[in-house]
């Protein structure tokens, strides 16, 4: 026997009460009509009540029993009562398990409370208990590393190696990438002033202090900022979401020790080995652009030892050690300090990255305002 394709009919037997007669067999085989047409008819007709009945109802499935949730939801919504006892028993049963718990509404967020973020004194009790938390975090991070100094410290020399290689070598594809590229960027833009000048030669000494005192540490600081700080906070909230630090802390390890210290080690030994790569790089992707204007490999190279520096070179590098800190302390604490639930360690992932780059971006500055006051 053919299944005879599924369909409604709307009969109007009193004013303001309609009968919604289905017929046809409602299986998966078969094209259920759009409830966004019956909803249109009802628009029009605009009735009270909604009379639900089998008139020439063959096999029918979930399809069905999803269509009538549809006119269930929309009676609900409109005021209109709804009459299914017509149906057969098992399709009111399921539509009875199916409705007996209304749908969960998210409630608004009062508009009072939305204000309440923007007041300035609520911000600064907001800044102020990220500024105790963060200060605490140090402290901590003070005890442990003072402890390890003793040789007291619960840190594994295994996980300090596997560290440095996680920020070491498997960075060095993307930091030769962006150093390449940043050192040709510095290039051209210092190719566009000097040439008005005819001192096109001196793109060298731009690209060679730039990278050494700047943009060297500072786009590598950013890319393991992304990577490593990012990976810091998703380990360690991966790890609080599952109870792995409480079972740690259980057993009388502190997690300070054994998970924060040798992932900020590894980051202070790597990012100044990182720059010192960069900056070899980008000197490298500079003369790629001088090639291009006509300066060659000889006269860039005997700018480059004219602008070389070991001033330069140790500004770049005291500046990455600082940036290893932060960003080993923003990606330890974000994780560390995250919420139990996958949607907690994405958060406390985004929140790693975009506090370390606040810090990198703070210190930066302060520190070439001081390397300035004192004449480096």
């Amino acid at each position: 026997m053919n299944p005879q394709a599924p369909a409604y009919e709307l009969i109007e037997d009193a004013p303001r009460v309609i009968r919604l007669a289905l017929e046809g067999d409602w299986v998966q085989s078969q094209p259920i009509p759009d409830f966004s047409l019956l909803r249109s008819e009802l628009i029009a007709l605009a009735p009270e009540q909604l009379v639900v009945e089998d008139r020439k109802l063959g096999e029918w499935g979930s399809l069905m029993m999803a269509f009538l949730l549809q006119c269930h939801s929309y009676c609900e919504a409109e005021g209109i009562a709804l009459d299914t006892r017509s149906l057969p028993e098992g399709a009111q049963r399921l539509l009875d398990v199916a409705t007996v718990v209304p749908p969960h509404v998210r409630p608004r967020e009062p508009r009072q409370d939305r204000l309440k973020q923007l007041n300035p004194i609520h911000l600064a009790r907001v800044a102020w208990s990220d500024i105790r938390s963060a200060l605490a975090f140090l402290g901590d991070l003070s005890i442990a590393l003072t402890r390890l100094l003793l040789g007291r410290a619960n840190t594994r020399f295994t996980d300090f190696r596997h560290f440095c290689y996680q920020a070491g070598p498997n960075a060095f594809a993307i930091i030769s990438l962006t150093s390449v590229l940043v050192g040709m960027i510095l290039a051209y833009l210092g190719a566009v002033q000097l040439k008005q000048l005819g001192a096109e030669i001196y793109v060298a000494d731009l690209v060679v202090i730039g990278m050494l005192r700047e943009m060297g540490v500072l786009m590598t600081a950013v890319v393991m900022a992304g990577r490593t700080g990012a990976a810091y906070a998703a380990q360690l909230g991966t790890m609080q979401t599952n109870e792995e630090i409480d079972a740690i802390t259980t057993m009388g390890v502190s997690p300070m020790e054994f998970l924060v210290v040798p992932r900020v080690l590894a980051l202070v030994v790597m990012l100044p080995l990182l720059t010192i790569y960069a900056d070899l790089l980008g000197i490298i992707g500079g003369g790629i652009v001088a090639g291009g204007m006509g300066i060659t490999l000889l006269q860039y190279t005997s700018q480059i030892e004219g602008a070389l520096s070991l001033t330069h070179l140790m500004v770049g590098l005291s500046k990455s050690l600082v940036f290893a800190v932060l960003i080993a302390i923003a990606g330890c604490r974000s994780g560390i300090q995250s919420g139990r639930g996958s949607a907690a360690v994405g958060n406390a992932a985004t929140d790693a990255v975009v506090t370390a780059l606040v810090y990198l971006i703070v210190a930066d500055a302060a520190i070439n305002i001081f390397y300035q006051q004192v004449g480096i």
